[in-house]
């Protein structure tokens, strides 16, 4: 295949909360009519719900890929998923959102390798940052996070709205002082980078950063299952998940399609768990089908189309692990809210 006919591939990486699937949001809505996007998301959890936050839509194809990071546990699971997905659909373009706890460099390796030399070509690779994360000493020096950054062409300030004006200036500050510098810095307000950030884009130039030993010393997963479509739960009985890697705990549950929630009553359950879990979910409730998504302690709730069945997510430093309710507890507490179960 000729150079000037390889799929251009966005990896858009970031830490856990830092806007990530907001921002793709923002550029689907953006999507030229008379082209085809694949979006590839990965996330730290088992259950695999960043898949069920993206509306479904003929021209935008999704495929989510739970249970690891990319550039370690989930290398193969990528190299099949990716091979597949530009065979069967396609694509005109491909968006890659690692897990905001995944390190960028095995899975730049996998991309710029001999199996897709020919085939894709890495453009700028964009990095979210939240300002107000600089704030958190566990976040600032955690190594992925530094190396998110580091390996980033371009930085997207998210979530610029909600900042005091001392966080605004000093996250435009730290992200100047990176060497070398990036290509550009945009200030996002609302979750919305401007299209032609992507679409404008040329080939990545980031360097290759050695993968830290927590990164080395996690175990592939033996199968290419995702588990996104499979056989549901009993009623009454959700799926648990449970995970602990890289210093963070993962809670997953997934529920049974026809049970239905009281969104006042999540959000009520969910407001109890500490400030510093990243919590994201997809509810089949009294008001319709839900997305649930709170980072730094705010919680949105917006309005979903049909989801296959009911998913929750929960990411917290083991440093909080103990204020969290283990996950039959939560599993409990959350099944409370259900108001009836569709036959």
């Amino acid at each position: 295949m000729a150079a000037s006919k390889k799929v251009p591939v966005h990896i858009i990486t970031g830490f856990l909360g830092s806007g990530k699937t907001t921002l793709i949001h923002s550029l689907i809505e953006q999507k030229p009519a008379d082209e085809k996007w694949a979006i590839l998301v990965n996330e730290f959890g088992q259950i695999g719900i960043d898949q069920a936050m993206f509306d479904q839509r003929d021209d935008v194809v999704i495929k989510g890929l739970p249970g690891g990071c990319l550039c370690c546990q989930l290398a193969f699971v990528l190299q099949a998923a990716l091979v597949n997905l530009l065979a069967r659909s396609k694509p005109d373009r491909v968006i890659i959102e690692p897990s905001g706890l995944g390190h960028p460099a095995g899975l730049l390796d996998l991309l710029r390798g001999e199996a897709f030399h020919d085939v894709v070509e890495v453009h700028d690779i964009i990095a979210t940052l939240d300002p107000r994360r600089l704030d958190d000493p566990r976040a600032r020096t955690h190594e992925t996070f530094q190396d998110q950054l580091a390996i980033a062409d371009a930085v997207a300030l998210t979530m610029f709205d909600q900042c005091t004006s001392q966080q605004q200036q000093a996250a435009q500050q730290f992200v100047e002082a990176l060497w070398p510098p990036r290509k550009w810095i945009e200030q996002i307000a609302n979750g919305s980078l401007p299209l032609e950030r992507l679409t404008g884009s040329g080939q990545s130039d980031a360097h290759e950063l050695a993968m830290p030993e927590a990164h080395r010393t996690l175990i592939a997963p033996p199968s290419l299952d995702g588990g996104f479509f499979d056989f549901p739960p009993a009623k009454g009985a959700p799926q648990q998940e449970t995970g602990t890697a890289l210093g963070y705990i993962s809670l997953g549950l997934r529920w049974h399609p026809n049970e239905c929630f009281d969104i006042d009553h999540l959000a009520h359950c969910l407001g109890e768990l500490p400030r510093q879990a990243r919590i994201k979910g997809v509810f089949h409730t009294s008001s319709g089908w839900q997305r649930l998504n709170r980072a730094d302690g705010a919680l949105e709730i917006d309005s979903s189309t049909w989801r296959q069945d009911s998913r929750l997510e929960v990411i917290i430093p083991e440093a909080f692990g103990n204020a969290v309710p283990n996950i039959q507890t939560l599993a409990t507490q959350l099944g409370a809210s259900a108001v009836h179960q569709d036959s």
